[in-house]
């Protein structure tokens, strides 16, 4: 389960109680309920790099659904080794950007929701018991239909010129570290075995660090994180605090040639 929900409402555990009604011996398993409240980009950008980690077969039930209530539908998704279920409003687009096999289905079948729904709460009356008739062996083209325009999300691309490469922060976590949309793939391709120059808001590098230990408590650093993006940190600190930056900030990467500045 990844919601924007919290834990201080009651909302997890009902839709908790929805699936395990239906399931009992069904196993939950939170990633987090903590996404900052209808932000749909950094719940894709979670999901995206964490749920490969579970095993095949897992049932990734996902609820940032600002407009829940409208006419976005609720979708499932069926790939080689998954199955998600959620809003159609793009929190599957990085998923969907990656496997491009995958099938949607707008969810139709009322068979499968709750009786009474909610206009402001479809993940405990469609979502959460569509993830757990799926959890019994139900397959999605018993609830929905297959659907080709379904809403697509993606990490924006980086900008690169012949020295220049300009990116953004898109997620902050909650130790401050700054995670931008520079993939180690697209740094390496871009700097090959040259030098380089990192810059943050203030904050000037052309080092990377392999760990945040490698710099002095209240430090900051460029790393790349277990996402496997770049990422401004502060050893034993708040690199967002420390740099009055958030999601949305450029960063920019300079690539040094010999002989100029």
């Amino acid at each position: 389960m990844l919601t924007d929900f919290g834990l201080r409402d009651s909302y997890i555990g009902a839709m908790k109680g929805v699936i395990l009604s239906i399931n009992p011996e069904v196993h939950i398993i939170d990633i987090t309920h903590d996404v900052e409240p209808q932000s749909v980009l950094k719940a894709a950008f979670i999901l995206y790099t964490t749920y490969s980690y579970f095993p095949k077969g897992t049932i990734h039930l996902s609820v940032v659904d600002p407009g829940v209530g409208t006419e976005r539908r609720p979708i499932g998704i069926s790939t080689h080794n998954y199955h998600f279920v959620g809003p159609d409003n793009g929190v599957f687009g990085l998923i969907l950007s990656k496997h491009k096999d995958s099938e949607v289905f707008e969810l139709i079948n009322k068979t499968y929701f709750r009786e009474k729904i909610s206009q402001t709460f479809h993940g405990r009356d469609i979502f959460a018991p569509v993830a757990a008739h799926l959890s019994l062996g139900v397959t999605l083209d018993k609830i929905g239909r297959v659907i080709k325009d379904y809403k697509r999300v993606e990490i924006p691309e980086p900008l690169v010129t012949q020295r220049i490469l300009e990116g953004q922060i898109i997620h902050r976590d909650r130790f401050g570290n700054l995670v931008t949309n520079v993939s180690h793939e697209i740094f390496s391709h871009f700097i090959g075995h040259g030098s380089f120059e990192i810059e943050v808001g203030p904050f000037k590098t052309q080092a990377l660090r392999s760990a945040y230990a490698e710099v002095a408590a209240g430090e900051l650093l460029a790393i790349f994180g277990s996402t496997g993006y770049l990422e401004i940190s502060e050893n034993m600190g708040n690199a967002s605090a420390q740099l009055g930056l958030g999601v949305g900030d450029p960063v920019k990467i300079k690539k040094k040639v010999k002989g100029k500045r």
